[in-house]
């Protein structure tokens, strides 16, 4: 399982991710993007390509959540943020 986060904040609605990765990604009007946060790996080379089109690098590929953080330092959760 490959676990993402978007930055919903960050994210401009440029929809390379919805393009390259429409089985995880889709387009709720112009700027809404909605996601599934946990992706079967086999997506994962697909997860990359999109993450690495966004114009404002807003995805994350495997990005470790507070709740499941455990003994992750602090300052690893972090950056993953």
């Amino acid at each position: 399982m490959v676990r993402i986060a978007v930055d919903l904040n960050r994210c401009q609605g440029y929809a390379q991710c919805a393009f390259l990765a429409p089985e995880v990604f889709a387009m709720h009007g112009e700027e809404g993007l909605l996601y599934d946060p946990d992706v079967d790996e086999a997506q994962r080379e697909k997860l990359a390509r999109a993450a690495a089109a966004c114009p404002v690098q807003a995805i994350l590929v495997d990005a470790v959540d507070v709740a499941d953080a455990g003994d992750v330092p602090a300052e690893a959760v972090a950056g993953a943020r």
